[in-house]
């Protein structure tokens, strides 16, 4: 092959990744219509029809119901306040125990502080970047009062077996689906397995209103307490005669009937966009595969990965070069990816300066994951095509079949 961009080669894409743009004509339609109504927000924080929010906001909780098979969804304006709002809903209190991944966005891990609860960090499975089920056997106390597992990069964590788990210990299972929609396990939507779900339509999902979330669950009490978080639920707490819940607190964590418009609209895509992402992920892996030392994404027997993002497992020993020189030879090429997804949580300073448990030396796989592992691939960032899918796996091998020459170089260097 030519040579390295980084060694004086002409780059194997030379023109700057686009970002990803979901936004249509018909989302355009649908905000105008919700301007020219005058309704933005149809909420009251009192007893009424307000309380429920205006018609937009209806509407796309029960299109989502009904998209996702289930009995209940609560809109939220993002999925953070959707994870707050589920914990809450669980009565999560000071000093109960809330099992969570070291290796997912913050606020999955922030949300028992909400409520004076600790955060327990437990191990991932290096196949999946999910939470190991034995280990969350193994954390759970009596003082545990939920489980959040996170779908991460778009693949089920081992969902229907923390279900089974978490209902015979008494404990709540909370799905973080933030990047996993249309996901499935054994032909079951993640995001609705668990006591409740939590979707993300953050900007950079596969459908997004710019901010927003939705919660979602089976329980009718658990859509209560929700309905009751996101909307200053002390002010209802006798009229809808909820006796277990006269400390609840409310929050405002309402979305605008601007932002339900769009999600409306992102809904009526969803199939079309998670398709795509999901084949441009498959293509790639296929692109790739057969490197060794470079192992794409696995997909677990029975489950659906809609790739959020494509993550790679890198062994730096079996290639022959540093994951770090590796990246940097690919970028040189024009390929933007990432080495290692956030650091593992447990080293962030909140956690350090409260009372968490568990931490790198529980968490061996997150740490080899982070420092030495992953490589990502942001399906869900950019504007891709299967042409293009195809010139990211040609300089996945042309990186490779300069390995010997990458190495000695950086030896030398």
């Amino acid at each position: 092959m030519s040579t390295l961009a980084l060694f004086g080669g002409k780059p194997e894409i030379s023109v700057p990744f686009a970002t990803y743009n979901r936004i249509g004509t018909t989302e355009r339609e649908a905000v105008l219509e919700t301007l020219e109504s005058g309704i933005l927000s149809g909420y009251v924080g009192a007893p009424g029809p307000g309380f429920n929010g205006g018609p937009k906001v209806q509407e796309l909780e029960a299109r989502w119901a009904d998209t996702f098979h289930i009995s209940h969804a609560v809109a939220v304006n993002s999925a953070t306040s959707g994870l707050f709002a589920a914990l809450g809903a669980c009565g999560v209190g000071p000093g109960d125990e809330v099992i969570v991944p070291p290796y997912t966005m913050s606020a999955t891990a922030v949300a028992p502080f909400v409520y004076g609860g600790v955060p327990v960090f437990v191990d991932i499975e290096p196949e999946s970047f999910c939470l190991d089920v034995e280990r969350v056997r193994d954390a759970i106390t009596n003082r545990t009062k939920a489980i959040i597992a996170v779908n991460l990069f778009g693949h089920p964590a081992r969902l229907a077996e923390l279900r089974a788990l978490a209902d015979a210990r008494g404990i709540y299972l909370v799905e973080d689906n933030s990047q996993a929609p249309l996901a499935t396990e054994n032909g079951v939507f993640t995001g609705t397995i668990g006591h409740i779900g939590v979707f993300s339509l953050n900007r950079h999902k596969h459908i997004q209103t710019g901010e927003g979330g939705i919660c979602t669950t089976n329980d009718g009490d658990l859509a209560l307490r929700l309905k009751l978080i996101r909307n200053h639920g002390e002010n209802l707490i006798e009229h809808h005669n909820v006796p277990t819940a006269q400390d609840l607190i409310g929050f405002n964590y309402r979305l605008t009937e601007l932002s339900a418009a769009v999600g409306l609209a992102q809904l009526e895509r969803a199939t079309e966009i998670v398709d795509e992402r999901e084949a441009l992920g498959h293509r790639l892996s296929a692109g790739v595969s057969g490197l060794p030392g470079l192992t794409p994404p696995q997909v677990r027997t029975g489950c659906r990965h809609t790739f959020y993002a494509w993550p790679l497992r890198y062994d730096a020993d079996a290639v022959g070069v540093p994951r770090s020189v590796f990246l940097r030879a690919m970028a040189a090429e024009g390929v933007p990816l990432d080495g290692g997804y956030v650091a593992p949580l447990y080293r962030l300073p909140i956690f350090k300066a409260r009372k968490s448990r568990h931490g790198p030396h529980e968490c061996p796989v997150t740490e080899r994951m982070h420092e030495h592992e992953e490589i990502g691939f942001g399906i869900c960032a950019f504007e891709l095509s299967e042409t293009l899918i195809d010139q990211i796996a040609t300089t996945f091998h042309k990186i490779y079949e300069h390995r010997i020459e990458l190495a000695e170089r950086y030896t030398r260097a």
